[in-house]
């Protein structure tokens, strides 16, 4: 069993888009990255329309996701205008979030995420491209951290607001193929005031083969956003 462990330094959530009561984001005109496109396999066809139908009762929300920060839970914006201009009379600067900084369907990380507000719950639909590949035709251990973080924090950002992930554990159990489709799940298991702990797992479509398990520890940005969870 390999082992692996982060300790981020207030990275900073540059981009998560929530909007719970949408179809697609309708207060933004960016591309919504979370809907289906011609890369996406049956497999994982299968669990988006799963987790829609799960959606009609109002359980489970799917997050929009872009390829830039517009606004919050709270619709206040996080951050300037994208592209970002770093100076008057520079040149502007495009930035892109890591998991939609590649262009081409399919090539990079397609997932969708659903929220689950009862159980403090986001679920992840995970299909990795070519591009993400380590050894011959597996995916690299870096992604699969990569996309935990990921589902931890909108995980955090759906629930009490924006936090700042420091500390990661990820345990990998067994490779994930490219092409496959796997299921990233991630809960909130504990607060201590601005400390969100939370727990996931990487599964097989299935839920017979463990890939990964880990462990997270945010920080919120306010904490008068504590009082939300």
């Amino acid at each position: 069993m390999l082992r692996i462990h982060f300790i981020h330094k207030y990275v900073h959530v540059n981009v998560l888009c929530i909007d719970l009561q949408a179809w697609s984001s309708q207060s933004s005109n960016l591309t919504d990255y979370s809907l289906p496109n011609s890369s996406w396999s049956e497999d994982m066809m299968d669990e988006f329309k799963k987790f829609m139908e799960m959606c009609e009762d109002k359980t489970w929300r799917r997050i929009p996701s872009h390829r830039y920060l517009e606004k919050n839970i709270s619709g206040k914006v996080w951050r300037g205008k994208v592209p970002q201009e770093e100076e008057e009379g520079e040149k502007k600067k495009e930035t892109r979030f890591f998991c939609r900084n590649i262009d081409g369907e399919g090539l990079g990380f397609e997932y969708v995420m659903f929220f689950n507000q009862s159980e403090k719950r986001v679920v992840c639909i995970f299909q990795p491209g070519d591009y993400l590949e380590s050894y011959a035709g597996l995916v690299h251990g870096g992604c699969i951290a990569t996309i935990l973080d990921n589902a931890f924090t909108a995980c955090v950002v759906a629930v009490a607001g924006r936090g700042f992930v420091v500390n990661l554990n990820v345990n990998y159990k067994s490779p994930i193929r490219l092409g496959s489709v796997v299921l990233v799940d991630s809960k909130i298991e504990k607060m201590e005031g601005r400390k969100m702990f939370l727990s996931g797992q990487v599964r097989s479509k299935d839920g017979q083969t463990l890939h990964a398990d880990a462990t997270a520890l945010l920080i919120l940005s306010d904490s008068k956003n504590s009082s939300r969870l």
